[in-house]
């Protein structure tokens, strides 16, 4: 039986030590003709992507995978961007005097901490622009590093629907072994041919994707570009038919230019 991809019938001996990380990058692209454009959207893309909002979706991906939140840290940063780190257990954190203090006579501390998983969720963000040609870019890049049987994959779905994205670029890595109850190694836990196999159809209709898979390092690569193109949704704060046809000709050369160049990894001009 597989839960969040989690081969539940697995008997394992102890604790399931193998380290499951999401790596999920999300890039918004935006045409910006005037300083005022830019400024305007840098400044709509700080208040979209706040810390504030950025922890509410680290929240709710806890949440998802099934993850406890045992401490928060969030930063806006000037004059752009923003951070939020976040630590999480597997299971409710249990708290208990240790065996030196039972022994020992006198106050025990306010509390011991013990089972804590090193599992976090981090988010940051990097708003920039293009230094003449108009190209606005903002990216988010999102960790979820989960120990145990937590599975960050459940999470994929939501964090896509999270962010308006037109490139997305994805990492899932399996790390370290677990053992089973005669001792062999498992170096992963469940069955996973495609980052692909957790993004639902209606989204990859939506976009072109690329596989670049590792299959006996349990690496897992997948990049996406929104396949079609709407020149309005790239512009900020008016339409094009407030453009000249050759305006609208070389505008959109160079955002689909920028897209291609972050979709396949390297510059074209």
């Amino acid at each position: 039986m597989l839960e969040g991809g989690i081969d539940l019938n697995l008997t394992l001996h102890g604790f399931n030590n193998l380290t499951k990380t999401l790596s999920f990058n999300m890039y918004d692209i935006c045409y910006t003709k005037t300083k005022e454009e830019r400024e305007a959207y840098i400044e709509y893309i700080d208040e979209e992507y706040s810390a504030e909002r950025l922890t509410k979706i680290l929240k709710s991906v806890a949440d998802i995978i099934g993850a406890h939140v045992l401490n928060i840290a969030q930063q806006d940063y000037v004059p752009q961007g923003a951070s939020v780190t976040m630590l999480v257990s597997e299971g409710p954190v249990v708290e208990a005097p240790s065996e030196s203090f039972k022994e020992s006579p006198g106050p025990l501390p306010e509390s011991v901490v013990m089972q804590l998983d090193k599992s976090h969720i981090t988010v940051h963000t990097y708003p920039e622009y293009h230094p003449s040609e108009g190209i606005s870019t903002f990216r988010a890049d999102i960790d979820v590093s989960t120990c145990g049987e937590i599975s960050p994959l459940k999470a994929l779905h939501f964090l896509i629907h999270s962010f308006d994205t037109d490139i997305m670029t994805i990492d899932y890595r399996v790390r370290g072994f677990t053992r089973n109850k005669d001792g062999q190694k498992l170096f992963i836990d469940h069955n996973i041919s495609s980052i692909q196999n957790y993004i639902p159809d209606e989204i990859k209709n939506e976009f072109d994707m690329i596989d670049v898979n590792i299959y006996q390092s349990n690496i897992f690569h997948t990049k996406c570009r929104i396949r079609d193109f709407v020149l309005n949704n790239y512009l900020f704060g008016y339409t094009k038919d407030r453009l000249k046809p050759h305006e609208v000709e070389e505008i959109t050369e160079r955002l689909t230019t920028e897209m291609d160049e972050i979709f396949y990894g390297t510059n074209i001009n």
